[in-house]
């Protein structure tokens, strides 16, 4: 049950990871200061700024990420269309598995393309990177999934719960 949690996990925090990348790179304002390396660096999970990244490698990741592009974008524009689908067929007010079914069938192939995507572009990315910053990415990770697995703990209260009177 933990790993199919964590697959889910990691498909929706991909896909919000692409679509923010997407929008950055479709912006029509020009970034301010600081803001450069922001669209590839949530590609890797932490800020430019941790990993001391130089302005050649900001210039090698935004040269990826702008290579990309045309891979990600239909894909992010086909998920935006099934879930506008799925939204009209939620809404409809009488349940069609006939027409959900093949539609969550399609959403769950362009997640799976989008994973791929973005372990391969990852990929690309993480040979900009020098050993140390990639120790430090690899610290960040660990520190991450620590704490998403430390929500999934069953039977723990949430730090904002009250305990019960008693």
């Amino acid at each position: 049950m933990k790993a199919s949690r964590w697959k889910i996990l990691v498909a929706i925090s991909v896909v919000m990871l692409l679509a923010a990348i997407g929008f950055s790179q479709t912006a029509g304002t020009t970034p301010g200061p600081g803001h450069r390396g922001r669209h590839f660096s949530r590609m890797l999970g932490i800020s430019a700024r941790h990993l001391d990244l130089t302005d050649a490698q900001k210039t090698q990741m935004k040269d990826i990420m702008t290579k990309e592009k045309p891979t990600i974008q239909p894909l992010m524009q086909q998920l935006a269309q099934n879930r506008q689908q799925m939204r009209q067929l939620e809404s409809a007010g009488t349940f069609d598995e006939t027409k959900v079914r093949p539609l969550a069938t399609q959403q769950s192939q362009t997640m799976a393309e989008l994973i791929v995507q973005k372990a391969r572009i990852k990929s690309e990315l993480m040979q900009v990177l020098t050993p140390e910053q990639k120790t430090k990415l690899a610290a960040f990770e660990a520190r991450r999934v620590a704490r998403f697995q430390k929500h999934l703990q069953p039977g723990q209260a949430a730090p904002n719960e009250a305990a019960p009177n008693q």
